[in-house]
């Protein structure tokens, strides 16, 4: 009786941890950015003060609906060093975009013209969290994203790869 027990017992605590990541309910409420980051399930990505995301390549399914949560784990002030995280479409001229980006203070520093944007989160200062959920090209290839403060995108980039 007991190994059957502790069989249940196992089984239960695997639910709870699998169970506990949260669903489209959560990421739809309104509770705050910081608390949401904790409950969506996805690709989380932190940005810090050393120019950095803690993740340069991830990899999804061509089509398949995508959540990235951006984390801000800096502490510099978000005007003088806000992170965001923008993925942009195959072929898009990454240092051309960037620099149309750093004039729009405005705009979160992203261009007028967001026709290469798959996908985009807010400018965040230390310890803001955002996250975007978004359908994943149907065209196999290599994404870019990048951080569009001014003089980030250097470091701050990476690959999404559609398979």
């Amino acid at each position: 009786m007991f190994k059957n027990l502790s069989v249940y017992a196992l089984f239960f605590a695997a639910l709870l941890v699998t169970g506990c990541g949260g669903g489209g309910e959560q990421a739809e409420s309104a509770a705050p950015a910081q608390e949401e980051a904790v409950a969506v399930e996805g690709i989380v990505v932190e940005a810090n003060d050393q120019l950095q995301f803690s993740i340069n390549e991830f990899t999804v399914a061509a089509g398949e609906e995508v959540t990235v949560t951006l984390h801000n784990v800096g502490t510099l002030p978000k005007e003088t060093f806000g992170h965001n995280f923008v993925i942009l479409t195959a072929g898009t001229d990454l240092e051309a975009f960037a620099t149309a980006a750093m004039g729009n203070a405005d705009n979160e520093y992203l261009p007028t013209d967001l026709s290469s944007v798959i996908a985009h989160t807010s400018l965040l200062g230390p310890d803001e969290t955002d996250t975007i959920t978004f359908t994943a090209p149907t065209e196999p290839g290599q994404y870019e994203y990048l951080c569009t403060f001014p003089g980030h995108y250097g470091t701050m980039r990476g690959v999404m790869i559609v398979e």
